[in-house]
């Protein structure tokens, strides 16, 4: 079934329709990350979002529950060059195909993703709409310009977990041709994760990391995370834009200096907007597996996972506050550390899925502030 892809621009693409047939209306945005498009699809920061994968052919390897990073899709649409009509890997469980129809995401393929990606580039992140009703393509550039963005759009509302829940995974292993958890025995640091759209590899990072982690919702007031005692406090990933969470700015607020803190991606962007920052809506974000960041302590170079389309304002962030990485490709801040309380963010992603894993140190980092506070 012939299906179209309609931005805000008034440019069309037309592709071949897989998955739900419901017609889809939001950001489209494009990843570059060649592998892990079961962690990009059910990853809550595309909450709002449709996903363009550069690599030209995806669903080669199937599907399998072990590398979800949540219990379902997030994303609003797929869109690929070629879907693979055969799964070769030994964990599949079934077809990516299947998996899109199952959970209602719309898919499209055949569709010029190079040209795509370049538009996006060039004319930044926009509003689109997938459908197969090809026949008034007006109707759909018009439905996607009357689309609201996401800026000011509470969307952690809608991934958020609804009542709190204790972590117990840490990360898979592979071992006589069978995937099975790794067991950690000793975990001395109670973690209170605020839940903006966490993902499940974080947890098990923080896990292994010697934490016992217990989620909570993102508007669990700060008085009662504090009731708990908890050793660290961890900010999540999520999706949208973090102004439009105020209520977990003012619980950051209240939680800076009577626990260690450590927030990623939408959490180092709510910790900034906490410690009197602001932020703003990149041209076209960053998201995929292969952006450069400056460590600036050290003066390494980190290649990181990213999924972001806000960042904090360089000049916004004054007094206490050290910059401490820089995004090498356009110099947007990739992470801060508070001068007098154990506090650091960073707008990348260290537990990757997918992705590399040059700053999986950082939740060791998280441990060792625990440790020097207790």
């Amino acid at each position: 079934m012939k299906a179209l892809l309609a931005l805000a621009d008034g440019k069309i693409f037309e592709g071949e329709h897989f998955g739900s047939k419901d017609e889809v209306e939001a950001e489209i945005v494009f990843n570059t990350s060649m592998s892990g498009y079961q962690e990009i699809i059910t990853d809550p920061s595309y909450c709002g979002q449709m996903v363009v994968m550069t690599y030209p052919l995806i669903g080669n390897y199937g599907i399998n529950p072990e590398d979800f990073e949540s219990d379902r899709p997030h994303l609003s649409g797929f869109i690929i060059k070629e879907l693979s009509r055969v799964q070769s890997n030994w964990r599949s469980r079934g077809s990516l195909e299947d998996f899109l129809l199952e959970n209602k995401v719309f898919g499209i393929q055949g569709i010029d993703t190079r040209a795509l990606t370049r538009r996006i580039r060039e004319k930044g992140a926009q509003q689109a709409v997938l459908s197969t009703d090809t026949s008034n393509p007006q109707r759909l550039i018009e439905k996607a310009r009357k689309s609201p963005g996401l800026v000011g759009k509470d969307l952690v509302k809608v991934v958020t977990c609804k009542k709190a829940y204790d972590w117990d995974e840490s990360e898979w292993l592979i071992e006589n041709g069978q995937t099975q958890l790794k067991e950690v025995k000793d975990r001395p640091f109670k973690v209170l994760v605020y839940d903006f759209g966490v993902k499940r590899n974080i947890l098990r990072k923080l896990t292994r990391a010697g934490c016992k982690v217990k989620v909570v919702p993102a508007d669990t007031p700060a008085d009662e995370v504090l009731a708990t005692n908890p050793d660290g406090i961890f900010l999540s990933n999520g999706p949208g834009d973090p102004a439009a969470v105020p209520y977990a700015i003012d619980n950051v607020k209240s939680i800076l200096g009577k626990a260690p803190v450590f927030g990623i991606c939408l959490g180092h962007q709510i910790l900034s907007l906490a410690l009197n920052g602001s932020t703003y809506k990149l041209r076209f974000g960053h998201h995929g597996g292969n952006q450069p960041v400056l460590d600036t302590q050290t003066g390494k170079v980190e290649i990181t996972a990213q999924n972001h389309g806000f960042a904090v304002k360089e000049n916004s962030l004054k007094g206490d506050i050290n910059i401490t990485s820089f995004n090498l490709n356009d110099k947007t801040v990739e992470g801060i550390q508070h001068k007098n309380m154990p506090v650091f963010s960073v707008q990348y992603h260290p537990e990757a899925s997918p992705g590399p894993q040059d700053s999986d140190y950082l939740f060791d980092k998280f441990v060792g502030l625990m440790k020097a506070e207790n």
